[in-house]
């Protein structure tokens, strides 16, 4: 597959040296704080000592010649038949702009319906610094459902995105 140009291989299996990589690429999004970059590096190490489905923690890793470009990871809400969050979705901030968002996101809606979900929810931050990051979900079928006024801190709102899958 190509993206911009470049060839990009998508894998759903962490190893090791992505803890790195996630870490990296979180860090320099510029809209992670230092705690949710752990985070993000805690699913990874989560995913990586237990596997995907004793975690709840699926990946899709998006490679080119330079090593990973962007990933995303969602997994299956507890307490639900059919729902999955998609908790991370980045991309290497020198690889945006090719169209790997997209990749993954499409990827893991593909992987999120193979495992059984028929609806993916996705919480992001009502700052104005996230304006593109809303429109990159409602540009994809994603309908906002929730704008809980600031739950992140004063004047940081969440706001709640939903979209129905196609069932087979």
């Amino acid at each position: 597959m190509t993206s911009g140009g470049t060839t990009i291989t998508l894998r759903e299996t962490p190893r090791p040296s992505d803890r790195d990589a996630v870490r990296r690429i979180v860090s320099d999004s510029g809209f992670f704080h230092p705690s949710e970059v752990d985070v993000a590096v805690e699913l990874v190490d989560e995913a990586l000592a237990r596997g995907a489905e004793a975690s709840g923690y699926h990946f899709v890793f998006a490679d080119d010649a330079r090593g990973v470009a962007g990933y995303a990871c969602f997994g299956p809400i507890a307490g639900t038949e059919s729902s999955f969050d998609l908790y991370w979705i980045a991309v290497d901030p020198e690889r945006r702009g090719l169209g790997l968002g997209s990749t993954l996101l499409d990827a893991s809606e593909r992987r999120i319906a193979s495992l059984g979900g028929r609806r993916v929810y996705v919480e992001t931050s009502s700052k104005e610094l996230y304006v593109p990051t809303r429109g990159f979900y409602e540009a994809r079928g994603y309908v906002r459902q929730a704008h809980l006024p600031d739950f992140y801190a004063p004047g940081d709102g969440k706001v709640i995105y939903v979209r129905e899958l196609a069932t087979p």
